[in-house]
């Protein structure tokens, strides 16, 4: 099962509403579990209501991610195409092995931008100074 959440958090722990807008806040969204057939659905629809109030980049954090199959990258490259249609960049941060290999076979590794992880062991995104993670 994959959960999923955003969290919310800018510089110096003020609140979201108080952030310039010169200077939109980056959305996080950590990924757990499995991406796949079965949750596929409930992601999409996530990642949508995510957008829809995202005014700066969105990171996908997918450290925890165990797997993700072709229908996971799916919804990746759907939610890329309307975050660059709202003229925000999405971001893959930390994926695992697995999914890095899945990437790169299916060619979507010049397509979607990674961060954080070479088969090697998932490294932590380094948050930039203005961050949007929560709910």
């Amino acid at each position: 099962m994959t959960i999923f959440q955003t969290k919310t958090q800018t510089r110096h722990g003020a609140s979201p509403r108080t952030a310039h807008p010169a200077h939109p806040a980056t959305t996080i969204v950590p990924l757990y579990g499995e991406i796949d057939i079965f949750t596929s659905p409930a992601l999409r629809e996530r990642l949508l209501r995510v957008l829809r109030l995202s005014t700066g980049p969105l990171v996908l954090d997918l450290s925890r991610a165990s797997f993700c199959d072709v229908s996971g990258l799916a919804v990746l490259v759907g939610t890329q195409r309307r975050a660059r249609a709202l003229g925000i960049t999405l971001r893959l941060a930390a994926p695992r092995s697995q999914t890095v290999r899945l990437l790169r076979v299916t060619g979507l590794d010049r397509v979607l931008t990674t961060h954080g992880s070479d088969q090697g062991e998932p490294r932590p995104y380094s948050l930039p100074a203005q961050t949007r993670t929560g709910d």
